[in-house]
This record gives structure tokens, C-alpha cells and sequence, in this order.
């Protein structure tokens, strides 16, 4: 089963927008995401266009501020600091990376909690350890919402997590925990990885090393989530931290690339952003 997440972010996404239609009666207004991007990445700008789109769809109000990439940190965090003051907002995201000179940690840390509809702030990653209320990073929480929609069984299973960063690879093993998983945290030059991967009920890899993933590393009815988004170097075209064409025949679930994951991170952003104005318009 190839999971498309092109199909259950247009279902979610319209769930959503039948939502959002009803909150100008209840609370006089809808959400409202502010995204910063900073300097002219292409890439950077390809998915701040992607997250103006979402919002449209589903009815939420956009703001993109756009700055150079010679903008001071200082200036950046005065930029913030407004939109923390500003109870019309909604939900922050300073679209990363951001250039050598900033300090992105200063960036995730400058922007409120209950504002952080990335999930990046340290005190969102911190109650997601503790169990506690939080707004769950996008792409992880995406992923187990693809693995509910395909009826892949979490409990119990061997999970295998290649990834340590705190935007992925942390928090979906945390998630896949809390399912009652056995997870085992990995990264690219773990020594036999080959060995611990083909132990995998489910693996997940976010590494950001194109086609890193062989079959010779994954075992018959492994669920593969590849959340890599790589330039082939052989082609120039988009591909995984995973192999395809090689794991596909051997999996039982897989995600594509593109049309896969990515997807679904924009969406739950929406869904966190709408979740953040809630929690706002219902104290």
C-alpha cells in the first residue's frame, strides 16, 4: 500500500474548512497565521507559497512577512515580540533555515508557547515528554495520522526511528511510545544499521540523505515512512532518505516522495494553528 498524503490532507483540510466556516458567528473571526521568511531560498519560498494555499483552502487568515537575509537577529526579534503582543495573532512560524548570522534557537525560544504552531519552543517539547497539554510538531504528528488512516497497528510493534533531530526525529518516537511501540532511536552511522532496521515493524527515516534506505536494509512487511526530501544526484529529481523503486516491492506501507509526508506537515500546521485559536477563544 503506497500511503498518498496528497488524499487524506484534501479530506482533512476539508473538514477543517467546514470548521473554520462556522467560527466568524461563534468568536467574530477566524485564525490567523503569521510566517516570516527570511531571504530568497527557493525552496524556503515553495513552502511558505504551500502554507498561503492551505490557508486559503481551509479558511484561515495569512500574513507573510518577507525580509532580506540581511536582517539583523535583533530586528527579527523586535518582528516577533509585536506579533507575541498581538492578540489578533494567532499562530507564529519563522520559516527555517534561516541565515548563518541568526541564531535559530533564538528565534524558536522568542516566540510564545501558545503561538508556536511549528511545536519547535522548547516548553511545547518539554510537556510532550511530560505528557502534558502542548502543541505537537507538525510532521510527527502527520505521520501517525498517516499510519491511523492506512490501519497500520502501532501497539506492540518494533518501531525504528533513523533521525535525532527535535523536528522529526525525536518527537515522532516520543508519539510512537505513547502507542506502546518499542522504538529504537538510530542515526545514519549507527554501527550495523542494516541489522537494526531489518528488526523493523515500522521504520521511519529522517536523515535527509537521498536514497539512503537500500532493500537490503528493510525486511518483507515493514511500514516505511520516508520523511526525506532530497535532490537524486544522478537525476535532479526529487526522492527520499529511502530507495523506492528498491523497498517498495518489500513493503507492506510506504511513502512516496514527493506526495507523501510533506503533505501532511502543512496540514497539521493548519490543524495546529486552528488548535492554538481555540485554546485562545475558549479560556
Amino acid at each position: 500500500m503506497i500511503i498518498s498524503g496528497k488524499e487524506l490532507s484534501a479530506k482533512m483540510k476539508a473538514e477543517m474548512a467546514a470548521q473554520v466556516a462556522t467560527f466568524p458567528e461563534k468568536y467574530g473571526r477566524v485564525p490567523h497565521l503569521v510566517v516570516i521568511l527570511v531571504g530568497e531560498d527557493p525552496a524556503s519560498q515553495s513552502y511558505v507559497r504551500g502554507k498561503g494555499k492551505a490557508c486559503e483552502v481551509v479558511g484561515i487568515k495569512n500574513t507573510t512577512i518577507l525580509k532580506p537575509a540581511s536582517i539583523t537577529e535583533e530586528e527579527l526579534l523586535d518582528i516577533i515580540a509585536g506579533l507575541n503582543a498581538d492578540e489578533g495573532v494567532d499562530g507564529i512560524l519563522v520559516q527555517l533555515p534561516l541565515p548563518d548570522h541568526i541564531n535559530e534557537s533564538h528565534i524558536i525560544n522568542a516566540i510564545r508557547k501558545d503561538k508556536d504552531v511549528d511545536g519547535f519552543h522548547p516548553l511545547n517539547v518539554a510537556a510532550l515528554w511530560m505528557k502534558e497539554p502542548c502543541t505537537v510538531a507538525c510532521t510527527p504528528k502527520g505521520i501517525i495520522r498517516m499510519l491511523d488512516e492506512a490501519g497500520v497497528e502501532i501497539k506492540g510493534k518494533r518501531a525504528v526511528v533513523i533521525g535525532r533531530s527535535q523536528i522529526v526525529g525525536l518527537p515522532v518516537s516520543k508519539l510512537l511510545l505513547d502507542r506502546h511501540a518499542t522504538v529504537t532511536i538510530c542515526h545514519s552511522r549507527t554501527k550495523d544499521l542494516p541489522s537494526v532496521t531489518r528488526e523493523a515493524e515500522i521504520l521511519v527515516v529522517a536523515i535527509g540523505r537521498p536514497k539512503f534506505v537500500t532493500g537490503d536494509m528493510v525486511s518483507p512487511g515493514t511500514v516505511v515512512i520516508d520523511v526525506g526530501v532530497n535532490r537524486d544526484p544522478e537525476t535532479g529529481k526529487l526522492c527520499g532518505d529511502v530507495d523506492f523503486e528498491a523497498v517498495e516491492p518489500k513493503a507492506s506501507v510506504i511513502t512516496p516522495v514527493p506526495g507523501g509526508v510533506g503533505p501532511m506537515t502543512i496540514t497539521c500546521l493548519m490543524e495546529n494553528t486552528i488548535e492554538c485559536f481555540l485554546a485562545k477563544m475558549q479560556r
